[in-house]
């Protein structure tokens, strides 16, 4: 083969390489993602045998399309056994729940729920609150708490605690 074949091969493959990395580095910001850091988790037995469990995060839209939340829930990971989905707690109930239950603590956020809205590019802290039926110690002995949040297109991210 002669070597203007080699040569017309070497910068059409430098070419093409560097199209597919102006493509791919053009549109990473177009597809949707959310990143998050569970902060806190607090829980507090209930009556019945069951748990309350507050998480706090913090949750960061590095995509240039708006995060719009079509559902928040909790699950718990257990050592040995299944996880548990959570009950969540209604966005106009939380304050009650606060009020009711005042060894839970303060309310640093507010509820990440539907309709809400996380914009490209924004880093926010917010709460979310679920009852869970097993008794308090069975909270605090987990593997960890995951937070679900889906988006109205139906893209699923989840957070686990690190513990």
């Amino acid at each position: 083969m002669p070597k203007q074949f080699w040569a017309f091969l070497a910068v059409g493959l430098v070419v093409v390489g560097i199209a597919v990395s102006a493509i791919w580095t053009g549109t990473k910001s177009a597809h949707l993602e959310v990143t998050g850091k569970i902060l806190k988790v607090r829980s507090i037995a209930l009556e019945g045998g069951t748990s309350l469990v507050v998480i706090d995060f913090r949750i960061t839209n590095p995509s240039a399309i708006p995060f719009e939340v079509r559902e928040v829930s909790l699950s718990m990971e257990r050592f040995k056994e299944d996880p548990l989905n959570g009950t969540e707690v209604a966005r106009p109930d939380v304050d009650t729940m606060f009020q009711a239950q005042p060894l839970i603590g303060p309310k640093y956020n507010d509820v990440l729920a539907p309709p809400d809205v996380i914009p490209p590019g924004k880093t926010i802290d917010r709460m979310a609150e679920a009852s869970f039926d097993v008794p308090e110690d069975a909270v605090e002995f987990r593997k960890a708490v995951i937070l679900h949040i889906e988006d109205i297109n139906g893209a699923g991210f989840d957070i686990a605690e690190k513990k």
